[in-house]
């Protein structure tokens, strides 16, 4: 009995003992591979930010047909139309299609579609997008408005087809240049609409335009005897209808008008100043004014007494007491009282207003851009003055370099803080970083760009562009040639036209 016992109790410690052993391999085995997963988590890895990307919706040409894609390169609307989609407001999904055009009577019908090719606003004859355009040739869709046409009469509706004004008018048409006003037709008569519908002005003038570019200022009306005057925004009377004619000009509460054939400039009390000193004004500065006599530029007070005398091709106001003068066709800025604080020796001298900045071509082709103390700050060639981040990109000897509005310099990574692909060069090649500075693309390119607002990134290959996504995924090969493109830009695998103010893809 107490052999079979011992023998018992041997065979049983021996169990014991394998699975401790076994026991404690799995646990040295976890513990090994702990310490791995801790070092990997702890690698830097060549990994982009995680974004969400906005998305929108842009024209696209192909086949010599129109259609819509979104901002991830999906085909929304297939092209399929034979004119140009027209998008009012590329965040919305709201497409103007217009059919059966007449360009020798100038006549066509227009539907208005959504993202599923379903149509809407069906129950107006005609939908149209009001187009507007500065001077410059700035172009623009004014914004979250619509107008229609319904028993042969025009109103107004929003985007998601709100009724803003009712279809009563024979007209609507913008302010050349000024936004998010309207003149409207009543019965041969003019008046004034908001975006939003409000009546500003009754429909009794003969003809109306905006004082200046900024509809606070007010409107110059004509009334039926063929007088001027003016009209306040919150339409309040500014110039009462007795002159015979009133410049599109307006500062310091004061207006450039004539009447009996004398040039004066008045106030909204009357009081009249330079009576016939000038053959035109051209701005209106606190006391200061920019006159015009014999062909020449000049500035004055309003009292009449010489600041600047009229020897000069071109002036304008910039900042301060500075004024950008041309002479002999060359630029220089100089101050109100006629002493210059920086020479003559540019081609084209603009003052940036939104960035306080200077911005002077020099006859080499670069800029430079100065700050208010009229010291050079950066020089290269401005690719890109972005006004909502408050940037200023300029290529200079082959690289981007990148300012903020206070002109210092800064890395891109600063500056566009949101992307997950960051522009970078070694070797005179180009190719992309994450915002830690670990290399995402390889340095293959000979050329490319900073990634756009949906993700994408165009790069030059072999004299050819193509795109990657925003992790730096190659999505179209590098086939394209775009040397006539004055940007270029991709969504997808489409390709921004190379027409001039091109807003639309193709492919």
């Amino acid at each position: 009995m107490s052999r079979g016992t011992k023998a018992r109790r041997y065979n049983d410690e021996r169990k014991l003992n394998v699975k401790k052993v076994v026991a404690v391999i799995i646990a040295f085995l976890v513990i090994i591979m702990f310490f791995i997963g801790i070092r990997e988590l702890l690698k830097e890895k060549p990994m982009t930010n995680e974004k969400v990307f906005s998305l929108a919706y842009y024209p696209v040409y192909q086949n010599e047909k129109w259609g819509v894609i979104d901002s991830k390169g999906n085909v929304t609307i297939e092209p399929t139309y034979n004119e140009m989609i027209i998008i009012p407001d590329n965040t919305k999904p709201v497409f103007i299609c217009m059919e059966n055009v007449d360009y020798s009577s100038g006549t066509y019908s227009s539907k208005v579609i959504n993202e599923k090719n379903e149509q809407i606003f069906g129950e107006y004859e005609k939908v149209e997008a009001l187009y507007n355009h500065d001077k410059n040739n700035n172009l623009w869709y004014e914004e979250n408005v619509l107008r229609v046409q319904k028993n042969g009469k025009y109103g107004l509706i929003n985007l998601e087809g709100k009724e803003l004004l009712s279809s009563t008018y024979d007209n609507i048409e913008v302010i050349e240049g000024t936004k998010s006003v309207y003149v409207t037709t009543l019965n041969g008569k003019k008046g004034i609409v908001s975006n939003t519908g409000n009546v500003i002005i009754e429909n009794k003038y003969n003809d109306i335009t905006s004082l200046t570019n900024k509809y606070e200022n007010g409107f110059i009306v004509k009334n039926d005897e063929g007088k001027f005057g003016v009209v306040n925004y919150d339409k309040t009377i500014a110039l009462q209808e007795e002159y015979d004619e009133i410049k599109n000009i307006y500062g310091n509460s004061m207006y450039v008008v004539r009447q009996a054939s004398i040039w004066r400039i008045v106030n909204t009390d009357k009081e009249a100043f330079l009576d016939n000193k000038f053959e035109d004004v051209k701005e209106i500065n606190t006391e200061n004014i920019i006159i015009k006599s014999n062909g020449k530029y000049g500035v004055v007070n309003i009292q009449g007494e010489e600041k600047v005398p009229t020897i000069y091709d071109d002036l304008s106001y910039a900042f301060s007491n500075y004024y950008i003068a041309k002479k002999q066709n060359t630029y220089g800025i100089i101050t109100d009282d006629n002493e210059t604080a920086l020479d003559f020796n540019y081609k084209y001298i603009k003052y940036l207003s939104n960035a306080g900045i200077l911005q002077a071509e020099s006859t080499k082709l670069e800029s430079e851009l100065l700050d208010k103390d009229l010291k050079v700050k950066a020089t290269g060639i401005i690719s890109e003055i972005n006004q909502d981040k408050n940037y200023i990109r300029i290529r200079k000897d082959g690289e981007y370099l990148y300012y903020n509005f206070k002109l210092e310099q800064k890395a891109n990574t600063e500056i566009l803080s949101t992307n997950t692909l960051f522009l970078s060069k070694k070797d005179g090649k180009y190719g992309y970083v994450n915002e830690k500075g670990i290399v995402v693309v390889d340095y293959i390119y000979e050329d490319a760009t900073e990634q756009n607002k949906y993700g994408y990134v165009s790069v030059k290959k072999d004299g050819k562009w193509g795109s990657l996504d925003s992790k730096g995924k190659q999505v179209q090969n590098c086939t394209y040639s775009l040397d006539n493109s004055i940007i270029v830009d991709f969504i997808a695998d489409w390709h921004l036209a190379s027409d001039i103010n091109a807003n639309y893809y193709t492919k």
